[in-house]
């Protein structure tokens, strides 16, 4: 029991600093100011349907992005594809899978890349394009474990390697997601907590930044074209420390619902709360809806609403059909639709 607690206080301590380094001016967001946004695009389709409210419910195999904890509660093995039509025309896919090891506890394993057009190269002069196209490309790459320390208290951790590219610039990051989840004495009560991106800065390199220098361009005779390599910054990765709550509503013979509210400390943007909600009926057909980003200033995401559909298929397997809807105003909307199997 001694070693249980100890570990708890040190995990503490560590979300505590993490949300520490999340600190920033109350008067500046630093919006924009991170690498790798696609790693602030929740994944799983009910999860964006409950509005993100998602932390503390966490019972999926889309746990392993909002808190890697909630795969301690997840038995056999579990498979899910996840596919998000993005602003822009961007879209997204997030493959997982997790295999239960019994008390030893949840393995996973994660991969997100996305999929954009290639675009036209242009210049000032050739403003119709070079005749070269260039890519865009994002990727990570997780493996998670999870494990009961307790009947009511899990941790997890998801590791991650994240790449980022552009035409002939490229930038990579190690980093870690942590999460803790909590079965209060309160009855049907959970509390969680986790940390994501806590890792290294990216820095962009390669052949884009190889430019022809004239270190004297005032006299003449000197080699005016000496191959040197523009300067590029680092970059932080959007580091995030979310704390969340979700109840199981007692409707007895009328079903079940749950409740969820996440508040959300991102390094680049204000504070936010999340809130949704799910209700099932006969464990077959899922209802869901909720509200990004209340209380952030100036943002385009609001409103969720959500269906899914659970069907046992032969013998113990299972399969599940989720869809997602999120309006983002300006920028029109978001959808995702998710399938997942778990034996």
């Amino acid at each position: 029991m001694m070693k249980m607690k100890t570990i708890v206080c040190l995990f503490t301590g560590i979300l505590m600093s993490g949300s520490m380094l999340a600190q920033g001016s109350r008067d500046v967001s630093k919006r924009g100011t991170t690498a790798a946004p696609f790693l602030s695009i929740g994944q799983g389709a009910r999860a964006l349907g409950m509005g993100g409210a998602f932390v503390a419910v966490a019972d999926d195999p889309s746990a392993m992005y909002w808190n890697p904890a909630g795969i301690a509660d997840l038995q056999g093995i579990n498979f899910v594809v996840d596919h998000t039509y993005w602003i822009a025309d961007i879209q997204y896919d997030y493959v997982g899978a997790t295999a239960s090891l019994g008390s030893l506890g949840t393995l996973g394993i994660n991969f997100t890349s996305s999929n954009i057009a290639d675009m036209k190269v242009t210049t000032v002069d050739q403003q119709e394009g070079t005749g070269e196209v260039f890519g865009v490309s994002d990727m990570a790459f997780g493996l998670s474990y999870a494990i009961k320390l307790t009947d009511a208290f899990a941790i997890g951790f998801n590791p991650k390697f994240v790449y980022q590219k552009i035409w002939k610039m490229s930038a990579s990051a190690i980093a870690l997601d942590m999460g803790v989840k909590y079965r209060t004495p309160f009855t049907g009560v959970t509390l969680s907590m986790s940390i994501t991106n806590f890792g290294t800065k990216m820095q962009m390199q390669g052949n884009n930044s190889l430019v022809l220098y004239d270190p004297d361009a005032e006299n003449s005779g000197n080699n005016g074209r000496i191959p040197a390599n523009l300067a590029t910054e680092e970059w932080e990765l959007p580091l995030n420390f979310r704390v969340g709550l979700a109840y199981d509503v007692p409707l007895g013979d009328l079903g079940k619902m749950i409740l969820a509210v996440d508040a959300a400390h991102p390094s680049d943007n204000y504070e936010s709360v999340n809130v949704g909600g799910e209700y099932a009926f006969d464990d077959f057909v899922f209802i869901r809806g909720g509200m990004k980003s209340l209380f952030l200033a100036d943002s385009e995401e609001s409103f969720t609403w959500g269906l899914g559909i659970k069907q046992l298929l032969v013998g113990n397997v299972q399969f599940v059909v989720d869809y997602a809807y999120q309006d983002f105003k300006r920028l029109k909307n978001v959808q995702k639709i998710t399938l997942a199997v778990s034996f």
